[in-house]
């Protein structure tokens, strides 16, 4: 995977829309990951804006073979496609993950069930599900009050590589400002460090 970006698809899920780390360090990484790639393109797409879940119709429309689909199922399924086919035209997603009570916000879970489609994103094959967006990376900027990042109380990036694992997406990279709550200073220093870092990595 080169560690230069042509596409990068930033994903917010922060409730707030000012006053957010997540938000505020996003932006700092794009930036960042833009600077190394000549001003790569950038796909922004803010979950907190509101995202429709998934209900029955929508199931059965997924669940039936696309060329069988009638045109109430093709129309269910259209903002999914249209999700997934931004998150196939990037090579880098930044996704801002706050951690709620443990866990990502509903809008983030909302993207993710939008966009694991059996066929487009992932297969099923004798040996289990096989992911196919391989040759991407994934940065998750991650916040939090006093959930520590990688803790035993942390089901939020573990979800996360997970979800992004089982759609053929391994390569993960933390930038993490969590457990603010016990010291925000620190907190955004680590974060900040995380993506000099980054940009370090790529000028090496």
């Amino acid at each position: 995977m080169t560690n230069q970006a042509k596409t990068i698809l930033r994903i917010d899920s922060s409730a707030r829309k000012s006053g957010s780390t997540t938000r505020d360090l996003t932006t700092e990484l794009v930036n960042v990951l833009q600077q190394q790639s000549n001003d790569a393109d950038v796909i922004n797409r803010d979950v907190a804006d509101g995202l429709p879940f998934v209900d029955e119709d929508w199931v059965n429309a997924n669940f039936t073979t696309p060329a069988d689909r009638d045109d109430a199922q093709q129309a269910k399924l259209s903002f999914s496609d249209s999700l997934v086919a931004e998150l196939k035209s990037a090579d880098t997603l930044v996704i801002g993950v706050p951690i709620y009570n443990f866990g990502i916000p509903a809008a983030l879970k909302a993207w993710v069930d939008l966009i694991a489609r059996a066929r487009l994103t992932f297969q099923y094959t004798p040996e289990g599900p096989e992911g196919l967006l391989s040759n991407k990376r994934a940065f998750l900027v991650v916040a939090s009050g006093g959930t520590p990042a990688g803790s035993d109380i942390d089901f939020a990036t573990s979800y996360m590589r997970h979800a992004l694992k089982f759609i053929g997406i391994t390569d993960v990279k933390i930038i993490d400002a969590s457990a603010a709550a016990m010291g925000a200073e620190e907190a955004i220093n680590r974060a900040k460090n995380g993506i000099i870092n980054v940009s370090a990595a790529a000028a090496a």
